[in-house]
């Protein structure tokens, strides 16, 4: 059986050892994922500054372009630096630290990346529309990121918190030697971390 609360999600008979192992590889897939597809991002920005007609584009091109590479490379450093921390703090019994840390800088990386992204679209509009139209364009396209991003998860969470509040309890008997809850934060893993 699996309970979910405000914060937790829990699955019965789950210490916080493999609760925090379960997040950390949830926390991975999601990271692979959106490595993959910002180092693409990357190394085709990469690529267009060394273009023959780039080197003719304007100013504002030129600069849009700076701010896309650089929003690039920062999400990729964001995406990466979970590896090297687990490297840097390996078998130290700090997972439940490295799983918080990890989850803010997914989601530090996941803002550079759609300022990647739309300065992306806009070098590329720009080609093809007018400026004004491809300026536009880019804004719905932020829109976008924003209510599929953070607009919506954010009402999914919200409307869940509520209605966990207004649900009568389902919490479980109490066992002695099962812990539920919050992880402890002396908690130490094995050595084969």
């Amino acid at each position: 059986m699996i309970r979910s609360g405000p914060l937790t999600y829990e699955r019965d008979g789950e210490t916080s050892g493999e609760r925090l192992d379960r997040h950390w590889n949830e926390l991975l897939q999601e990271l692979r994922l959106a490595q993959t597809g910002t180092q693409i991002l990357f190394a085709f920005l990469l690529a267009i500054g060394f273009q023959s007609k780039f080197h003719t584009a304007d100013q504002f091109t030129h600069a849009v372009y700076a701010g896309t590479l650089i929003a690039s490379a920062l999400a990729v450093a964001l995406f990466l630096a979970p590896v090297a921390f687990h490297r840097m703090l390996y078998q130290l019994g700090l997972r439940d630290r490295l799983v918080t840390i990890a989850d803010r800088l997914a989601c530090a990386g996941l803002v550079f990346l759609v300022a990647a992204i739309c300065g992306g679209v806009l070098i590329a509009l720009d080609v093809v529309l007018p400026r004004l139209a491809a300026i536009v364009l880019v804004a719905a396209v932020l829109a976008w990121f924003v209510a599929f991003w953070l607009a919506i998860p954010t009402y999914i969470r919200h409307s869940h918190k509520t209605t966990r509040r207004t649900e009568p309890s389902r919490t479980p008997p109490i066992v002695p030697g099962h812990r539920v809850g919050r992880i402890q934060e002396n908690h130490r893993r094995p050595a084969s971390e």
